[in-house]
Parts: C-alpha cells; sequence; structure tokens
C-alpha cells in the first residue's frame, strides 16, 4: 500500500501514540510544522529529542568489560589469566563494571543518525543539525544499523525518553533498500507496508490506551473454545492474536486492523467483497471469545482507508454475532480521524 494518502503530520501523531510520547515535551510541537518528506519529519524528531537528551546527559548504564590490566579492577579471572600467561607478564585479566554511555540504546541512535545524514532525504539544514549531535556521542560505539536487536531495547522509566526515539530510528532502518547498482544503502522515500501495518496496529492500541483507559484496551491472544473430551492435536491449531479488544458493560469489540493495497477483493465475475480470510478471521476471534455463545462479543476488520473507489462498509450479524469491515480514513485531519476513532466505541453500546 503507497502512503500517499496518509498526510506526514498524522503519521507523526501515530508515531507519538505509538511510542508513548503523546505528551512528549520535546516533540510536542514536530506535529505542527509542514513537512514535505517523511525523511525530514524523522530528522526533526531526531534532532530535537536526542538535542534534549544531549543537555541532560545521554543515558548511561553499566557496561560488562574484560581486559588484562596491571592492577586488579573488579573480579580476576583467574583460569584464563593462568591460561593465557598474563601473570607471567605482571599483568591479570579482570572483568568489571563500568557506568558507561556506550550503551546499545546510544548505538542505535548514533548510527541511525549517521545513516540518515548519509542517505535520507532531508533538508541541508537538518543534515548539519544531526551532524552537530555526532560529537557529543564520540564515546558511542557505531553498529551497523540492520545489526540492531531492536527488541532487546527494553525501555524503562529510567531511559522512558528515549522511547519515541528508538522507535523512529526502527522505523527508518526497517525503511532500508538495498540499491542494485552500488550496493549502497539508501532510505526508501515511505515507510515499507510490514512496518506501517506494524505501526498501525500500534497505533490503535496505545490511542485507545491512552483516551479510554475504562474500556480496559489489550491485545490479548483468544484461546479456542473446544469441546476438550471430544478432541486431539489441539497443539496445531493457530494462534489467534489481536490487535484490539475493547470492553465495556458486559459487551466486548475485538478489533482487527489492516493496512493492505486493496480493502476489496475482485472475485472471478468483477464482484468487489471483503476478503474472505479476513472476514473469516475476525468472526473465528469473536466466536471463540464470546464462550457464553450470548452475542456480547463483536468483530470489527478495520482497514486503513485507500484511493480505491469502492471502500468496505459492512456491518451484518451472523449466527447472533455482530462483524463489521470499515475503514480509518489516515488522510484526514487529525480532529477528524480522531472522530472516526472515537465512534469505534458505539459499538459497545448497549
Amino acid at each position: 500500500m503507497t502512503t500517499d494518502p496518509i498526510t506526514i503530520r498524522n503519521i507523526y501523531v501515530m508515531m507519538a501514540y505509538a511510542f508513548r510520547s503523546i505528551q512528549s515535551s520535546g516533540n510536542d510541537t514536530v506535529g505542527a510544522e509542514q513537512f514535505d518528506k517523511l525523511h525530514d519529519l524523522f530528522a526533526e524528531i531526531l534532532v530535537r529529542g536526542v538535542g534534549t537528551q544531549v543537555k541532560r546527559g545521554l543515558h548511561q548504564d553499566y557496561v560488562h568489560r574484560r581486559e588484562e590490566l596491571a592492577t586488579v579492577r573488579g573480579r580476576i579471572d583467574v583460569s584464563r589469566s593462568i591460561a593465557e600467561h598474563s601473570r607471567s607478564r605482571g599483568r591479570l585479566i579482570c572483568g568489571y563494571d563500568e557506568y558507561d554511555p556506550d550503551t546499545p540504546h546510544n548505538r542505535a541512535l548514533k548510527s541511525v543518525i549517521i545513516l540518515l545524514v548519509r542517505h535520507g532525504e532531508i533538508s541541508r539544514s537538518r543534515k548539519e543539525a544531526l551532524r552537530r549531535l555526532l560529537p557529543y556521542m564520540d564515546a558511542v560505539t557505531t553498529v551497523a544499523p540492520t545489526s540492531i536487536r531492536w527488541s532487546a531495547l527494553t525501555v524503562h522509566r529510567s531511559n522512558a525518553s528515549y522511547r519515541l526515539l528508538l522507535g523512529v530510528c526502527e522505523l527508518i532502518v526497517r525503511g532500508l533498500l538495498q540499491t542494485e547498482s552500488s550496493g549502497d544503502k539508501k532510505l526508501t522515500t515511505w515507510l515499507p507496508d510490514e512496518a506501517m501495518s506494524r505501526l498501525y496496529e500500534r497505533f490503535l492500541l496505545e490511542y485507545f490506551a491512552f483516551h479510554h483507559p475504562e474500556l480496559s484496551p489489550k491485545a490479548p491472544y483468544i484461546a479456542w473454545d473446544y469441546d476438550t473430551s471430544l478432541s486431539s492435536g489441539t497443539n496445531h491449531l493457530p494462534t489467534m492474536k489481536t490487535d484490539l479488544r475493547l470492553r465495556h458493560g458486559g459487551k466486548s469489540l475485538i478489533v482487527d486492523a489492516k493496512y493492505y493495497s486493496s480493502s476489496l477483493q475482485t472475485g472471478q465475475w468483477g464482484k468487489e467483497s471483503v476478503n474472505s480470510a479476513n472476514l473469516y478471521q475476525i468472526l473465528a476471534y469473536t466466536k471463540n471469545a464470546d464462550v457464553a455463545q450470548d452475542g456480547s462479543v463483536s468483530g470489527l476488520l478495520l482497514y486503513a482507508r485507500t484511493n480505491a473507489p469502492a471502500q468496505p462498509n459492512l456491518d451484518i450479524t451472523l449466527q447472533g454475532t455482530r462483524i463489521g469491515a470499515r475503514t480509518l480514513d489516515l488522510s484526514q485531519p487529525w480532529s477528524q480521524l480522531q472522530t472516526q476513532l472515537e465512534s469505534l466505541t458505539t459499538w459497545l453500546d448497549c
């Protein structure tokens, strides 16, 4: 799916929610600016966010080091000292922890800043602003951006300000494209569909977590509601993982977020319909979640709106279960987009 219909400002807002930085004072004015290119948006977030972090002091952590020393520091590695005959030279191999800014989090920031400066389509002024940040990170090791293990970069209270910055860095790296001629890396103008799909899913969950905690927004797994006495080989059943579940007054709504180039499928005779696999999926989710079989669980396929002339607008009741398919127009001004999001809560009205 091309992201052309999505305004760049809305991408910023989606990132701010997805990475739980909607109240970040260092970036809250970014959304009010106009950006012609996505890379400029990313660059501006990093310029402001990393600049603020540099003023506060880069987050530091204990880094374990092991080296041959003339004086004892930390714990002596006796076996390695003997094996490498370090004692005969009057030196010992020691392992110790050092409070250092050369952490995986800072390595990711520095390496992606360099990547964006070299290969991003950003304005000269923002390139210069990014370059001015690098001397403050001299103590941080540069690594290959594709080697960064994003799932290992945990964010907690002491480094919470890194959440949006690392999220932006991950999106930048996932937008890498290998050129056929020189083998150099350069960045795509827009994010690939996989990255946008993950951002879309995460944005929906975090939006409701921020604005509607009373609806207990979660993305839980759903257990298959099978008869244990009549079933075997149940370990081969596929996992059912929701994108969003809302609850209120004994009712539940399961939302499955879809980010595709086409939200409708075309049959053999040209008839357009909701994607059958998507429909079967949301029906399976709702039927198995509705253990009481009382119709208290509804399901909604929420597609990111495309440029296609026809869009899904389905709302039916199947065997007592309400199922729907509709779109979220990410090209609208934020106030209108928020109105569309708020309308989802009407599915929980008693």
